[in-house]
């Protein structure tokens, strides 16, 4: 089977391919400029560089490839760059997503588009697929958006919402707990949100679960996420305790006293019990997350 990806340079692209050839899937991975993978010499990989806002660019290479599975990771995933970039932001989040539907739609792929827990207000715990999208920033907007396109051009298609994504960067990037330690091990203070509440990922576990979508063909919405719920704080203080750095250079703020461009939603903790069901899934630990990310 062959399996296009978008945004495979990046963090969570970069486990997916992984996973994707431990099973031996033939992995068509797509990115803007060189490939910064490292899976150049094997047989059952290869790499193709793509604008995904360019509707032919990605019309030529779907064409050519012909994938049975396309899984649509790349997107700007900052809040506040989609804040003040708007233009831009709908261009990639929306305009790409577009443009990735209709090429699937052209060839009957099946298509697993990965969005976010920035499609929901943040007034309850804890989130079901069913429950109705209202984003309070542009960013969650843009993927609310996206996510309407694939359910109107796609006849096959899964969207994964996945909420806090953490673990080891392989390449690109961090995330918050990486970013965490750089600060402490600089001796930079660092402001940290105490006040919103999240169920974080583990990359490995999301990237373990869209796997077993394309194995299943599990159609539908479902809800990626991890089991403990925490606070951004909470998990730099977890970072700090681990690492034996100093926890007095995080700086606790809410969401009135330290302003960004973008709003953030404050509760956006996930129900998975859809995923155990139907993708026995089960994620690890944030303890065990935290170990693995820094072993």
């Amino acid at each position: 089977m062959k399996v296009l990806i978008t945004g495979a340079n990046g963090f969570v692209g970069h486990y997916l391919v992984s996973k994707l050839l431990e099973k031996n899937f033939f992995v068509i991975a797509t990115g803007k400029g060189e490939c910064r993978l490292p899976f150049l010499d094997i047989n059952n990989f290869t790499y193709r560089s793509l604008d995904f806002t360019n509707k032919e660019q990605i019309q030529s290479i779907v064409a050519q490839t012909l994938p049975d599975v396309i899984v649509h990771a790349g997107a700007i995933g900052s809040p506040d760059f989609c804040e003040l970039n708007k233009k831009s932001a709908f261009e990639v989040n929306v305009g790409g997503t577009e443009n990735i539907a209709k090429a699937a739609k052209s060839i009957n792929a099946f298509v697993v588009f990965v969005s976010t827990d920035f499609i929901f207000s943040g007034t309850k715990m804890k989130y079901h697929e069913e429950d109705e999208a209202a984003p309070v920033n542009y960013y969650g907007e843009t993927k609310m958006l996206a996510e309407n396109i694939i359910q109107q051009y796609c006849e096959n298609f899964t969207i994964v919402r996945t909420i806090l994504v953490y673990g080891k960067p392989l390449s690109g990037r961090g995330n918050i707990l990486t970013v965490v330690k750089d600060k402490l091990l600089k001796g930079e203070h660092y402001n940290v949100f105490e006040d919103q509440m999240r169920t974080p990922t583990y990359v490995e576990d999301l990237a373990a679960a869209i796997v077993t979508i394309i194995q299943k063909k599990a159609k539908g919405i479902y809800h990626i996420g991890g089991t403990d719920l925490l606070s951004p704080y909470q998990m730099a203080c977890k970072v700090a305790e681990y690492l034996k750095l100093d926890a007095s250079l995080l700086i606790p703020v809410t969401r009135d006293s330290f302003t960004q461009p973008a709003l953030r939603p404050l509760l956006t903790g996930f129900d998975i019990s859809k995923a155990k069901r139907a993708l026995d899934f089960m994620p690890i630990s944030f303890e065990e997350g935290l170990r693995k990310t820094f072993s």
